[in-house]
């Protein structure tokens, strides 16, 4: 609940404009709600009473009649603008609340990011992300909006009718506010959690069924995982049938309490105006307000029903929003190469996995325009050298040195802007190839685009299909592995980097290609240090020098 207290506050802090409008306007429907009833009990009564006391000629019933038109025109007028005020408010926190999770993703290593790319991690965020539109809608906004609109109406009836009257309407109705809100909070969280989970569940089913069809078909699983969707779903229902029922107990108590207040009122306000202290349209207005102030909690219900997911969220969110208020650390800037720093070296760099060592004083250095394969069997360390290298591991001892730098101790923007890491796991996304190769340089026109596809043996594949605007599905599908890697190796190269690392970049090529494609690469980047993972003997070829992994 703390953390939860906690992202209130900071979303608050972060829109308070457009949370005080909300408010503000959810306290003018309430107020005019409950005034409307109010003078209209008022109206009803005066009137009469004037007509028991034959004074209705004179009774002035166009001032009370213009008060209750422009209570019921004003009160339909706020009602919209409200909800055109905390929705956008809500809307707007929840924009701030993705973007600040996403500067605190951004904050992290990047090796870190790499294991956050799976389907399911992502659902997780944008589900408990969604799970918090309640907590301005639903919960802040109504909280305060009903607290000043009580505050309000009990002074405005303890001034017109009595202390009395006022203190009863507040106490019988805060009394079944209070308890509902205890009831629903105690037993709604165990459903409001089970109906999140439910509803993430059903999401990774649904996706993963629609994505894969043909796969499940091929394997005879496919009505099973349909009969998983379908349970998901049923558990969905289940669980927000129960959270139904609650919300329904808690609108019977408040409304229980709402009916207390109002018969309180008529039989206090019955005894004053019997005893001669209160005039009976006085004791009309105090009934009628006190049936409206059931208005007030009735927001509150499925909030308060939702208040488990919502802190199950905050709790899981709550550390990478932290992270992304806190204070940069001063990172000193890095002082720039002497020409004589050797692009990429390494000293007595030892690495274990588990008990296994990998390697152990390995001492490496890659001069400009120079290209060294590392060979060795599979689970060698090729690609955790290459990860060392690009400053996403840290060594168990020595030092990996970009342009004379300790390789961690470099801010990774300014590590990325030398280096370039294909990894084995191309990442394109949906698209035109133009876009995707725009990715590493906006700036750059088509005929740089298509000196680089050309280089790279991709013309040939994409000339048929549209060239550069040929469009690509998620995660670049239309294309071959092979195509897919070259393009991804295009995007890279045409960054430029002076630090080129490449893991098994000719992975899916036949001879001839590889053999293109890696003189492209020398081509395009004639001094750049290239330090590759190679399992074929063309990479092997095309090297200076060989470091053999044991």
């Amino acid at each position: 609940m703390r953390r939860l207290v906690g992202i209130a506050r900071h979303l608050w802090s972060r829109r308070l404009r457009s949370l005080i409008l909300g408010t503000s306007l959810s306290v003018a429907v309430l107020a005019a709600g409950m005034a409307l009833l109010g003078l209209s009990g008022w109206f009803i009564t005066a009137a009469g009473a004037a007509g028991v006391a034959g004074a209705g000629l004179t009774f002035d019933v166009f001032r009370p009649s213009a008060g209750v038109r422009f209570l019921a025109l004003g009160r339909a007028a706020t009602r919209y603008g409200e909800r055109l005020a905390t929705h956008d408010a809500t809307l707007r926190v929840l924009a701030d609340l993705r973007v600040d999770l996403l500067r605190s993703f951004m904050k992290r290593p990047i090796r870190d990011l790499m294991r956050m790319r799976g389907s399911e991690r992502l659902q997780q965020f944008t589900a408990d992300v969604d799970a918090l539109d309640g907590l301005a809608l639903r919960l802040m906004m109504p909280i305060a909006a009903a607290t000043i609109v009580l505050v309000l109406a009990c002074l405005l009836i303890w001034y017109l009718v009595s202390l009395e009257t006022a203190a009863w309407i507040g106490g019988s109705f805060l009394l079944f506010a209070l308890v509902a809100a205890v009831y629903v909070v105690g037993r709604a969280r165990r459903p409001s959690r089970r109906v999140h989970r439910a509803l993430w569940a059903l999401r990774m089913r649904l996706i993963d069924l629609l994505r894969g069809q043909v796969d499940l078909a091929v394997a005879g699983r496919l009505e099973l995982a349909r009969q998983q969707v379908m349970e998901a779903g049923t558990r969905l229902q289940t669980a927000q049938a129960e959270l139904d029922r609650l919300e329904r107990r808690a609108a019977f108590l408040i409304g229980s309490g709402t009916m207390l207040a109002a018969g309180g009122a008529l039989v206090l306000g019955g005894f004053a105006a019997v005893s001669g202290h209160l005039a009976p349209e006085l004791a009309a207005l105090a009934f009628f307000a006190a049936l409206g102030i059931g208005e007030l909690a009735t927001p509150l219900t499925r909030g308060l029903a939702e208040l488990g997911k919502m802190s199950d969220a905050a709790g899981r969110l709550a550390p990478s929003l932290q992270e992304a208020t806190a204070a940069p650390a001063c990172i000193a800037a890095a002082t720039e190469p002497g020409s004589l720093a050797l692009p990429l070296s390494m000293e007595g760099v030892a690495m274990r996995r588990g008990d296994h060592s990998l390697f152990g004083d390995l001492r490496l250095a890659v001069a400009e325009g120079e290209t060294v394969a590392i060979t060795g069997p599979s689970g060698a360390g090729k690609t955790t050298l290459l990860d060392i290298a690009a400053g996403l591991l840290v060594p168990a001892r020595g030092t990996a040195r970009i342009l004379g730098q300790i390789s961690p101790d470099l801010p990774e923007a300014q590590r990325f802007r030398v280096l370039g890491y294909l990894t084995q796991r191309s990442s394109l996304v949906s698209g035109t190839v133009a876009e995707n190769l725009r990715l590493a340089a906006p700036d750059a026109d088509d005929a740089s685009l298509h000196e680089v596809i050309e280089a790279l043996r991709l013309g040939d594949a994409l000339h048929g299909r549209g060239g550069l605007s040929t469009r690509l599905g998620e995660g670049g599908l239309g294309l071959s592995g092979g195509e897919t890697r070259r393009l991804a190796l295009a995007r890279l190269l045409l960054r430029k980097p002076q630090i080129l690392l490449l893991d098994e970049v000719t992975e899916g090529l036949d001879r001839e290609t590889a053999i293109e494609v890696l003189q492209a690469t020398r081509r395009l980047l004639p001094h750049a240090a290239i330090l590759m993972a190679s399992h074929r003997i063309e990479e092997v070829a095309f090297a200076h020098r060989v470091l053999r992994m044991p």
